[in-house]
């Protein structure tokens, strides 16, 4: 989901293990409350009742009647919103228990039954031709959804009759979302046998940092053995809703497969190709350059994919308790914007984090919005390190963000994914400058920015090279199905052209494309990771540029949600993303301090 973070899983006990765990009594008080019950039939009887109000008869409501009919829609779609954010919430807890698994499916199934009555309202409204249209914009109580609007006609010219909406609307529950669930279950119960233990696939990853070469190199080994003997499913999985994306893309007319995640994120073509392009010419400056330097400070000739996460020798990174996790982070917030830690402090001070370990949890970290009417919660795996740090200010990031983006309402809060990175990538710039800036030894401080380039790289670098991987996969698929085998050369292929002449890379790690979720859930999503990371290295070098009242336009840019687009969004910071400079500017700081770091030695 919007707000995971790539290549950041972990499993190993923090020093403090008081850690907080999430309440989801704000949602619902149990799987078995009435009121779950009771909101499923209230929004049935209300979709029910909005579709035989209003189905057919748009194009005859005045202006102020369609503004009444969209924020009685946006009212149901909030209930039957909170029932999904819950069965998710409730699943990731644990999702290896079958029941939970399959209290998610019923919950989906049923609110997928109930919106199937609301499915008429957004395409008729984009059946309505612009002088329609344009002339219920006179009155002023529509004008606060015009960007909604605005937003939904992107998907005009790719909208089909309403039987076939209806159509994939319905089996959405038995295609992609069935295929979904099975990957994420399949990861789930995967055990990795090392030195005498069945680790979980986020455990065993784990172990890839650690600081025997050996331990790596055997967890790497034991890895690729499990993914291998399950790579035919993971392939067919692939293949599968690759080939149901082609389907569908095909009938919406859809010139790219990766054309329909642009209109989502509402960002132009080339926009997203500029990014590309700066970033995969720039792979020398900053990738290629940084392992080479790796490779020297770990004394290789060579680096292999087991050692990209490697620690340097110098870092003793101690164990940080999580009281003293959440003050670093509120300090760095607050230092910027006393109104910004305000927001954040909630989370701490009430059940809105699960940072604890346990068997079956979600592996990662990611910040859910669940509804505007309630609050986001966080899910974290903390271990005490201080990368674990910096994803808890990058999760706090994204709940700050939907707080504040709260009060545009359910329908204009969300905003697009390539939007959505803005306020974590921002938060954990400002935490890492603050842990910087208090380090007094020369050795840590290397080791301090070190770790922040390899997470820059993780998250520009490393998914532009995932989102060419994805490219390349589904413009084979178009010619027939992959063999594990081809998919592996995909991958090798980006990884080789990415990382770099510093890099080996051995056969086992043709499997490591299987358990990225992303490739799964949301085709096409990595390049947000990038694009927002460039998007806030532009935009604090425009903090540090002393830019007049920033804190205030930012906190505005946050609160705007989805309601603007990034022109709008980054005009009063004078940034323009279509510009290739602005790209070019994300990852000059990326260099700069790949610069810093070869001054060190």
């Amino acid at each position: 989901m919007p707000g995971s973070l790539p290549d950041r899983a972990a499993e190993k006990p923090a020093a403090d293990t008081a850690l907080p765990s999430w309440d989801l009594g704000d949602l619902y008080e149990s799987p078995e409350s009435p009121a779950i019950e009771a909101d499923l039939a209230a929004a049935e009887k209300a979709a029910k009742a909005f579709e035989s109000a209003h189905a057919g008869r748009l194009a005859t409501l005045s202006g102020e009647a369609l503004a009444a009919a969209i924020a009685a829609y946006e009212q149901i779609e909030e209930q039957l919103g909170r029932l999904v954010s819950y069965a998710q919430l409730h699943f990731a807890t644990c999702a290896t228990d079958a029941e939970r698994g399959r209290f998610y499916q019923t919950i989906t199934e049923r609110v997928t039954a109930i919106s199937s009555h609301l499915l008429f309202f957004t395409l008729e409204l984009n059946r309505l031709d612009e002088a329609t249209l344009s002339a219920k914009y006179a009155a002023p109580a529509l004008a606060r959804w015009r960007p909604w609007l605005d937003d939904l006609r992107v998907f005009r010219p790719h909208q089909l009759s309403d039987e076939l909406e209806k159509l994939l609307h319905e089996k959405e529950v038995t295609g992609h979302a069935a295929w979904s669930r099975l990957f994420d279950e399949t990861i789930a119960g995967l055990r990795v046998p090392l030195d005498g233990e069945e680790l979980t696939v986020n455990a065993a990853l784990e172990k890839l940092s650690d600081r025997d070469r050996a331990v790596r190199k055997a967890a790497a080994g034991a890895i690729g053995a499990v993914f291998s003997q399950h790579i035919r499913l993971f392939s067919f999985i692939t293949n599968t809703l690759a080939k149901d994306k082609e389907i569908i893309d095909t009938w919406r007319r859809y010139p790219e497969p990766w054309s329909a995640r642009n209109r989502a994120n509402m960002v132009e073509d080339e926009v997203v190709a500029a990014l590309e392009e700066t970033v995969t010419a720039a792979y020398p400056r900053l990738a290629h350059r940084y392992y080479a330097l790796k490779a020297k400070w770990l004394g290789l000739e060579t680096l292999q994919h087991w050692d990209r996460n490697a620690p340097l020798p110098e870092d003793h990174d101690r164990e940080i308790p999580w009281p003293e996790a959440t003050r670093r982070v509120l300090d760095a917030y607050g230092a910027f914007s006393p109104e910004l830690a305000a927001v954040a402090r909630p989370f701490f001070e009430r059940p809105w984090i699960d940072a604890t370990l346990r068997p079956g949890k979600a592996g990662g970290a990611f910040a859910h919005p669940t509804v505007p009417s309630v609050h986001p919660y966080l899910l974290l795996n903390y271990h005490g390190r201080t990368r674990d740090v910096m994803t808890l200010a990058h999760e706090l990031g994204h709940g700050v963000h939907q707080v504040l983006a709260g009060g545009q309402g359910y329908l204009l809060a969300n905003t697009p994914l390539t939007l959505a990175e803005t306020a974590s990538v921002f938060g954990e710039m400002l935490t890492f400058r603050a842990l910087l800036a208090a380090e007094t030894d020369p050795a840590r401080k290397r080791v301090m920015l070190a770790a922040k380039v390899e997470d820059m790289l993780n998250t520009v670098v490393r998914q532009i090279a995932f989102y060419r991987f994805e490219k390349k996969l589904h413009l084979a698929r178009r010619k027939s199905e992959l063999l594990p085998d081809q998919i592996g050369e995909l991958w090798l292929e980006v990884q080789r052209e990415s990382l770099g002449p510093a890099f080996e890379f051995s056969e086992d790690y043709s499997v490591f494309w299987a358990y990225i979720p992303h490739f799964i859930h949301t085709p096409f999503y990595v390049y947000a990771y990038a694009f927002g990371d460039c998007l806030v290295n532009a935009l604090y070098g425009v903090f540090e540029d002393g830019h007049p009242g920033f804190a205030a336009k930012y906190l505005d840019l946050l609160r705007a949600g989805g309601s603007k687009r990034h022109r709008a969004l980054l005009a009063p910071f004078g940034l323009d993303a279509a510009d290739p400079a602005f790209w070019r500017r994300g990852t000059e700081v990326i260099a700069g301090f790949i610069d810093q770091l070869e001054a060190m030695g």
